[in-house]
């Protein structure tokens, strides 16, 4: 890794007026969740759903909550129970306070449903969950246009078939809950909520004109590239500078910086030079 490159992504930082955080999974390694990135990845996570063969791919889908009910509460019921037990990485304390201390603030766009921006302490109002959020529900028909607060309670799981113990998340009307989150191949998932999200960090994008734009991308891979996208147009729109850290996709256009390390050491890195 180049001192150059960290320097002058520390100079682009320290000038910047605003603040935007792009964060894709990997975001999360640091703080110990599991990397589901391919096949062997999602199973060393989860050993039932390898002896099923199911993809992450396969298993993020909808149809589960009507086919094997159970099975897929066993697997969103698990995952919701890890990232309420974990706790965020230095990282997001690091990014919190540059971005409070610039004269705009800051945003964050995140493909991630573990909530870990707002228990890191971010404000709600500047975070878009544009695949949803974990904590979130709605009714799996939908019989209606609600989003509501999932319980505090946990998912309680038969570990050995991989089933969630009843009783499981219902809506008031009766059929079965499901976390409002975009899964693949779903059709169903209620957007008012992130829909919302997105209008304030429009909002909030419009003031940006004529302003030194700094873009900080974490985490983010290929292979759903939502977050990597839009960081690279908002970058272009407002000629911000892009600052990819990313230990294996850290590849970005000729005008970012490319940082070829994981969340924690890549700010570290850039960070001891302000």
């Amino acid at each position: 890794m180049k001192k150059e490159k960290l320097v002058l992504a520390a100079q682009k930082l320290k000038e910047a007026d605003a603040l935007l955080i792009c964060a894709g999974a990997g975001m999360g390694i640091d703080s110990g969740l599991p990397d589901f990135r391919g096949p062997q990845g999602f199973w060393k996570a989860y050993p039932p759903i390898a002896k099923l063969g199911l993809a992450f791919e396969e298993m993020a889908n909808p149809r589960w909550f009507k086919e094997r009910p159970a099975l897929a509460w066993a697997f969103y019921g698990h995952r919701r129970n890890v990232y309420r037990e974990t706790v965020p990485h230095e990282g997001f304390q690091m990014l919190l306070e540059l971005g409070k201390s610039k004269p705009l603030g800051y945003f964050v766009f995140t493909s991630n449903v573990d909530g870990q921006f707002q228990k890191a302490g971010y404000d709600q109002n500047r975070i878009v969950e544009c695949h949803g959020a974990i904590e979130q529900m709605q009714c799996t028909l939908p019989c209606k246009d609600e989003i509501w607060d999932a319980e505090s309670g946990a998912i309680h799981i038969d570990a050995d078939r991989f089933e969630a113990i009843e009783p499981l998340p219902h809506c008031s009307c009766g059929r079965l809950a499901r976390p409002n989150i975009l899964m693949f191949g779903d059709y169903n998932w209620l957007d008012r909520r992130e829909t919302e999200q997105e209008t304030r960090l429009s909002q909030w994008m419009a003031e940006l004109e004529g302003a030194r734009l700094a873009v900080v991308e974490l985490g983010a891979g290929k292979a759903v590239p939502t977050v990597r996208f839009f960081s690279e147009r908002a970058m272009r729109k407002y000629k911000g500078i892009l600052i990819r850290i990313n230990p294996r996709d850290s590849d970005c256009p000729s005008t970012g910086i490319s940082i070829p390390m994981g969340a924690v050491e890549g700010l570290q890195a850039i960070l001891q030079h302000i």
